[in-house]
Formats: C-alpha cells, structure tokens, sequence
C-alpha cells in the first residue's frame, strides 16, 4: 500500500509567508494565514521525505498532470 501522511506539532503555530513557501512558483493562496500547527514531517508512498525543514535528497516526486480536455 502506499501511504502519504503529514506529521504536525500541534502547540506551534505556522503563518505562511513569501520567506517560508516551499512552492516552486513562490507564492500561496495562504499567504498571510496563520494554522494552529506546523508541520514537521511528510511521508510520500511510506518514504520519509520532510524532516523539520529538510527534504530528503533522495526523493523524487512526479510531476502533475492535468487533462486539458
């Protein structure tokens, strides 16, 4: 089975700014949003690939794909 699952420490809290998106285009809807916890670990298809602020060098993800009619 594969299994994707975020890890969050729920007595911090996270604003998403333009210094801490990890986006490749740099910007977020959520911008200026403060969540009631951070995420500190990311599992993709049961590889730890986010550690508090590392990313797994590793790791590969595959691109997305849309169907444009």
């Amino acid at each position: 089975y594969y299994a994707d699952l975020v890890i969050l420490n729920p007595s911090k809290k996270h604003t998403v700014s333009k210094e801490n998106v990890l986006y490749k285009c740099g910007w977020s809807p959520f911008e200026g949003t403060t969540f009631s916890s951070t995420p500190t670990h990311t599992f993709i298809n049961g590889e730890l690939v986010y550690e508090n602020g590392n990313f797994a060098e590793s790791f590969r993800g595959k691109p997305l794909e849309f169907d444009r009619w």
